[in-house]
C-alpha cells in the first residue's frame, strides 16, 4: 500500500523539482468595486538542475504579462485542469544548476477565484464598509497569484498593497506601524494607503494570506523576557469582546508552546477575528491566526482553538508537509501538541483530565469522519494515496487531525510517558523547521533519535506503523483510552437520559435545570455528543431536555450544533420534522443575519436536514448560497449531491 503515495505532488503542475522559488514580491492593488486584485509577483528562483523554462500553478488568473529577468516574454498557459488549474510555461535562457532567475508575471484575480471572499458591508458587524478576505490552503494559493502553489516549495515574501481600507498579510507589517492611528491616519474607506509587509521565514504558498476591512488593532500583555508581539485585530464593534476573549491565553499559550517546542522564529503573533463566513474554527496564517467569531463565547470556554493555531507555528508553518498525502504531519502532530499543552497548562491535579476531554471530543468526529467515508476507504488512511489532479479537498476531515494525534499519544505512552517525549519534540522541530518532509523522513527520524537505546527501538518495532499509516476501516488499531475525569458527570447525565426512554410521562422524569451547573461548556458538548450515539430519544423527551437546557437558544454554536444533531437524529420523527426549519435558519441565518459559515457546523448540519426534508434543505441553501465561502459552497453541494458551480 505505501507504494502507491506519490512522491512528487499531486495536485501541482510546476516543475518545482528542477527549479523552485525563493522569494516572491507582490505588489498589489485591492479594488473593492471590481472585485479583484490586480498587480505583480516577481519570482527569485534558484535552477536546482539546467533547465529552459519554468512552470507555475494557476486557477482562474487574467496573465498580463511576464518578464524574465527584466525582458518581455511569451508565456503559455495549458488549458485548465478542473483542480489543479491552468499550468503556465515561462520560457528562460538556458539557466544552469544553481543559478538564479528572476521572473515577473503580471495579472489580475478574477470574480471565480476561490481563495478570495469578498463580503458586502451588511455582512460585516459594522455595516460600514465592505471586506475582503483569503483561504489559501489546501491549492487556492495559485488563484491569488501564479505560484509553485505546493508545500514542498517554502519561500519568503514581501509585498506592497494599496488599498482604501487596512490590509492585513501573513507577515511581519513594516509600514504603517500596527500600533499607529489606523489606516495610517488616512480617512477609511476614501484614502488609498500603501501597505508594506516582509516574510522573512520560509512558508509554503497555502500560507499566502490577506484580508482588508475596516481592521483595528489592540496589542496583548505580552510575559516578560519574551521577544514577540501580539495583538487582535477586529472591526471596532467587536474589538471590545474579542480583546477580552483572547488577551489572557494567546500569550500564555504561545509562552507554553515556545518553552516546549523552541524559539518562536515569527516575530508577531496576532488574531484576526473574521466575519462568519470564514469556513474554518481558524487558520494558521503565519504572524497572523484568521479565527471564527463563534470563538468569542464572553466565558473563554473555546480559546484552545488558539493553541491548535499557534501550535502550526512549529507543526506545519516550521515543519511541513511535502504534499497532501502527508497532511497529518502537520495536523496530527499540531492536535498531540495542543492537548499535551492543555494538560501542561493547567495544574497537575486537573491538567491529565483537560486533556482526556479533548481527546474525547476528538474521538468523537473522528468516528463519525470514519464512517461518513466508509463508500471512499482510502480517505480512512493516515497517509492518503491521492491520485494526480485529485482534489485534496474531498479527503478533508478529522481523520488526519485525530487519527494522526492518536499515532503520537500511543507513541508517547510505549516510549515512556511525557518526559521522554519531550526532548525528542524539541529535537524533531530543530532538525526539521524551515523545511517540508514526508511521512517516511519522519518516522527515520524517531527512530534516529532512540537508536542508541534499545529498548525504545524494540517498542517503536512493536507498533503497527502499516495499520497506522495504511490501514482503513472505522477503527483505530489500537484503542486507547483517556484520562475521563471531566467526561464521567457528562457521560453520566447522556447515560440517565437514555435509560429514561421508557418513560411515556416526561412530567415524571427526573431532570432538573441544574443538571448542567457543574458542566462547563466543553462537557456540555460532550454530553450531546454522546447522546447522539444512542438511538434517537422521544420526540415527547427531545422536547422535554430543550425545555430544561434551553439548548435551542444558547449562543455558543458548540453547543447549539450538537444539539440539533441530537434531535434530528431520527429523520422521521416528529421532532426531527419540526427543528429541520430551525436548525435551517440557523445556519443559513435567517431572521439574524449571522450564518454558520465555519464548516465544522454547517456541513454536518445540512447533511442531517437533508435527510429529514430534502426540499426544505436544498431551498434554505440556495437562499443563502452566496454568504457560504467559496470553499464551503463546494464541499457542501458535494454532501447534498448536487451539480457543483463556481
Amino acid at each position: 500500500m505505501a507504494a502507491q503515495i506519490p512522491v512528487k505532488d499531486p495536485t501541482s503542475q510546476s516543475n518545482y523539482t528542477k527549479i523552485a522559488t525563493t522569494n516572491v514580491t507582490l505588489d498589489w492593488t485591492i479594488d473593492f468595486d471590481k472585485r479583484y486584485i490586480h498587480g505583480s509577483a516577481t519570482h527569485q528562483l534558484v535552477a536546482i538542475e539546467d533547465v529552459s523554462e519554468v512552470i507555475f500553478d494557476t486557477y482562474v488568473l487574467d496573465i498580463e504579462s511576464v518578464e524574465v529577468n527584466g525582458n518581455v516574454v511569451k508565456g503559455r498557459l495549458d488549458p485548465e485542469h478542473p483542480v489543479m488549474g491552468s499550468a503556465l510555461h515561462v520560457p528562460l535562457p538556458i539557466t544552469r544548476a544553481k543559478e538564479i532567475v528572476l521572473v515577473k508575471i503580471t495579472y489580475e484575480t478574477t470574480e471565480a477565484c476561490p481563495a478570495l471572499m469578498w463580503l458586502e458591508k451588511e455582512l460585516t458587524a459594522g455595516k460600514k464598509f465592505p471586506y475582503l478576505f483569503s483561504q489559501c490552503q489546501p491549492i487556492y494559493a495559485r488563484s491569488l497569484a501564479p505560484l509553485q502553489d505546493t508545500p514542498s516549495v517554502k519561500l519568503t515574501y514581501d509585498a506592497k498593497v494599496t488599498c482604501v481600507l487596512p490590509v492585513l498579510l501573513s507577515a511581519q507589517r513594516i509600514s504603517p506601524p500596527s500600533d499607529g492611528p489606523p489606516h495610517g491616519g488616512k480617512v477609511i474607506g476614501k484614502d488609498a494607503v500603501t501597505y508594506e509587509y516582509k516574510q522573512i521565514e520560509p512558508i509554503p504558498s497555502y500560507l499566502l494570506a490577506v484580508a482588508a476591512g475596516n481592521l483595528h488593532y489592540r496589542p496583548f500583555v505580552v510575559p516578560e523576557g519574551r521577544t514577540w508581539s501580539s495583538g487582535v485585530w477586529t472591526e471596532p464593534e467587536l474589538m471590545d469582546e474579542a480583546h477580552y476573549e483572547f488577551r489572557e491565553d494567546t500569550p500564555r499559550y504561545l509562552a507554553a508552546a515556545e518553552d516546549l517546542a523552541g524559539p518562536y522564529k515569527f516575530g508577531v503573533y496576532d488574531l484576526l477575528v473574521l466575519p462568519h463566513s470564514f469556513p474554518y474554527g481558524g487558520m494558521e496564517n503565519p504572524c497572523i491566526s484568521f479565527i471564527t467569531p463563534t470563538l468569542i463565547t464572553g466565558d473563554r470556554s473555546l480559546t484552545d482553538v488558539v493553541i491548535h493555531e499557534l501550535t502550526h507555528s512549529w507543526f506545519g508553518n516550521g515543519v511541513t508537509h511535502a504534499h497532501a498525502s502527508h497532511f497529518w504531519l502537520n495536523e496530527g502532530w499540531t492536535n498531540y501538541v495542543e492537548r499535551l499543552l492543555q494538560e501542561l497548562i493547567h495544574p497537575p491535579e486537573v491538567g491529565p483530565g483537560y486533556r482526556g476531554l479533548s481527546y474525547v471530543i476528538g474521538y468523537k468526529s473522528l468516528v463519525d469522519d470514519l464512517e461518513l467515508f466508509r463508500p471512499t476507504p482510502k480517505y480512512q488512511r493516515l497517509v492518503i494515496p491521492f491520485d494526480v489532479g485529485e482534489d485534496p479537498d474531498s479527503a478533508y476531515s478529522s481523520v488526519p487531525y485525530d487519527k494522526g494525534a492518536n499515532l503520537i499519544l500511543l507513541l508517547e505512552r510505549t516510549l515512556g510517558g511525557i518526559d521522554v517525549m519531550l526532548p525528542y519534540i524539541k529535537e524533531y522541530v530543530k532538525t526539521y523547521i524551515g523545511h517540508s518532509i514526508i511521512t517516511t523522513q519522519w518516522k527515520d527520524h524517531l527512530y534516529s533519535f532512540f537508536a542508541q537505546q534499545e529498548d525504545k527501538i524494540k517498542a517503536l518495532d512493536s507498533i503497527d506503523w502499516d495499520a497506522w499509516f495504511h490501514g482503513e476501516g472505522v477503527t483505530l488499531p489500537v484503542k486507547l483510552e483517556y484520562d475521563l475525569t471531566l467526561v464521567t458527570a457528562a457521560n453520566d447525565l447522556a447515560d440517565r437520559w437514555d435509560a429514561s426512554r421508557d418513560i411515556d410521562d416526561p412530567s415524571q422524569l427526573d431532570f432538573q435545570p441544574s443538571d448542567l451547573e457543574k458542566l462547563d461548556s466543553r462537557q456540555r458538548t460532550v454530553f450531546l455528543e454522546r447522546l447522539e450515539t444512542y438511538p434517537a430519544l422521544p420526540t415527547d423527551h427531545l422536547h422535554h431536555l430543550d425545555a430544561l437546557y434551553r439548548f435551542s437558544q444558547v449562543t455558543n454554536s458548540e453547543i447549539r450544533m450538537p444539539f440539533y444533531l441530537v434531535v434530528l437524529k431520527d429523520p422521521a420523527s416528529p421532532a426531527a420534522k419540526l427543528f429541520v426549519q430551525s436548525v435551517l435558519d440557523w445556519v443559513t441565518g435567517k431572521g439574524t443575519g449571522i450564518i454558520q459559515g465555519r464548516m465544522k457546523f454547517c456541513r454536518p448540519l445540512f447533511r442531517a436536514a437533508e435527510k429529514v426534508d430534502r426540499e426544505k434543505t436544498l431551498a434554505a441553501y440556495q437562499s443563502a448560497r452566496t454568504l457560504f465561502h467559496p470553499i464551503a459552497r463546494k464541499l457542501i453541494e458535494q454532501d447534498l449531491g448536487l451539480s457543483l458551480r463556481a
